[in-house]
């Protein structure tokens, strides 16, 4: 499981590395063409079950920590709906569509 640190007290959301990967190629991009918008995620019941939100500007520290130290291949389709989700105004999780094996490297970075 990785974390998404999140402003300055750190506050943090666990999610699986694969889907960190992905979010962190579509908060990146929207973060540096300088747009703010919500991201929401469901809360694992073993944390207390629920949902989250927090809302994501350019001025916020983030921080990806990442379990393994392998990044996986990422898979362009799962990029596209989690940012077609972002386009709506609130990026939130999607399942993985498609065959990851079609995916491109992950940048390093």
């Amino acid at each position: 499981m990785g974390k998404l640190y999140y402003g300055s007290n750190g506050h943090e959301i666990e999610i699986d590395d694969r889907l960190l990967s992905h979010l962190k190629v579509v908060i990146l991009a929207k973060l540096r063409r300088g747009e703010s918008f919500a991201f929401s995620w469901i809360v694992d019941p073993e944390q207390g079950s629920g949902r989250g939100t927090v809302w994501l500007s350019p001025g916020i520290d983030l921080e990806f920590r990442f379990y393994g130290n392998r990044p996986p291949l990422l898979n362009r389709a799962w990029i596209s709906a989690l940012n077609s989700t972002a386009e709506r105004g609130e990026l939130t999780m999607v399942p993985e569509p498609g065959d990851p094996a079609e995916g491109l490297p992950t940048p390093r970075g």
